[in-house]
């Protein structure tokens, strides 16, 4: 259960991300979110279930 105030959104919220971040490890490329998601620097997560999520990168809007 989270801690926080608001609480953060459920690992299978459309808005998961926006949960807090309670552990962080840049030399090896991933952190922990308060709902239990691992993101990945590649924006690749991993669900609490083991599911993944394949990276989402925004794609970027070509000049016309």
């Amino acid at each position: 259960m989270c801690p926080h105030t608001p609480p953060c959104p459920p690992a299978y919220a459309p808005d998961h991300d926006a949960a807090r971040l309670v552990a962080f490890h840049p030399e090896q490329g991933w952190g922990l979110l308060c709902n239990g998601v691992v993101v990945f620097e590649d924006t690749g997560e991993l669900l609490p279930d083991g599911h993944s999520l394949l990276p989402h990168r925004p794609c970027r809007a070509q000049a016309a």
